[in-house]
């Protein structure tokens, strides 16, 4: 993959073509599945998906005016910085709320790749065009947010909608990766030691090393996957950091019970029992915040991560007992 500083303006345009390509075609997909229970929704898609082509015209003609018929091979995929986007289009009925809330963080991307591009470019026309686009991308938020009925009367508001719908992509999604891996990842191993051994100090120091090193390694796997330049996610390292910390709290959440001292009477059942405890407690709060964050019903949430959850679990104690 390339850095966005790395790209040359051929480069950046071709980007910015295939981008426009795709993101008419996402917005049919929008209106056809709006069309026949939000109508007027629905139109409001098939408007900005004509835009997006008329942009995608725009660039084309600027591209070939310039560097000739041949695009180079590169989407914005090939690039850091964008975000990693779900194929939600390809579900049908979606909600009217999840659709323009996928809208809206679309258009703030591509704001902000034609902000960039057009401060990174030294040609006059080229940054008169990227800039013209990048004010009219920002147009298109307005429009999704005229889905909801509940268009903000200033631009204080609006301002407030992108901060928090930002705050979720920079410290609310890392920080959930994290806490799920931290939390269901570490489960087979600490058990596995904790059956394996009936020792509490040993299974402390298994369930230590494995949350400090899923922490670690999902720091580092969230800091390398986006550069935030394009995206506004804020640093990679801060994204990263968050990441870790929660992969490693979510892992020691389950652990730090088993520092009850092995000398106590049964010390080894009040320490699974208090471990156990918590692990349950850590997946319903995962179920939570994916619900309350993350547009997933609650239901939906708590049975996939209790499931998954409960699956490592047996894992951990069979291999563990045997």
């Amino acid at each position: 993959m390339k850095n966005f500083a790395d790209l040359t303006e051929r480069e950046v345009l071709a980007v910015a073509i295939s981008a426009e390509e795709e993101d008419s075609r996402i917005y049919m997909s929008f209106a056809e599945d709006l069309m026949s229970r939000y109508p007027d929704s629905a139109r409001i898609f098939e408007r900005m998906a004509e835009e997006e082509k008329n942009h995608r015209h725009m660039l084309l003609e600027m591209y070939e005016q310039r560097f000739g018929p041949n695009l180079p091979p590169i989407r914005r995929n090939n690039v850091r910085g964008f975000l990693r986007r779900r194929p939600i289009w390809l579900t049908k009925n979606l909600s009217l709320d999840t659709i323009r809330k996928e809208a809206e963080t679309m258009e703030f991307e591509a704001e902000r790749f034609y902000t960039k591009a057009a401060e990174q470019t030294r040609d006059i026309g080229l940054r008169k065009l990227l800039g013209d686009l990048a004010e009219m991308e920002k147009g298109h938020e307005s429009f999704a947010a005229r889905l909801t009925g509940n268009l903000s009367p200033d631009a204080r508001e609006e301002e407030d909608k992108t901060r928090k719908r930002m705050f979720v992509l920079q410290y609310v999604q890392p920080g959930l990766a994290g806490l799920m891996d931290g939390s269901v990842s570490t489960l087979a191993p600490l058990f596995a030691a904790a059956f394996a051994t009936h020792n509490n100090w040993q299974t402390f120091l298994v369930g230590l090393a494995a949350s400090i090193g899923a922490g670690i390694s999902m720091g580092f796997a969230e800091a390398l996957s986006d550069d935030g330049s394009m995206t506004g996610r804020g640093s990679p390292w801060l994204r990263g950091a968050t990441c870790g910390i929660m992969t490693t709290a979510g892992g020691l959440g389950h652990t730090l019970p088993y520092l009850v001292p092995d000398s106590w009477a049964n010390g080894f059942w009040i320490a699974t029992a208090i471990a156990s405890a918590v692990v349950f407690f850590e997946l319903w709060a995962i179920a939570y915040i994916r619900a309350r964050y993350m547009d997933t019903p609650f239901l939906q949430a708590a049975f996939q991560i209790v499931l998954g959850g409960v699956i490592v679990l047996a894992v951990g104690i069979l291999i563990g007992g045997s």
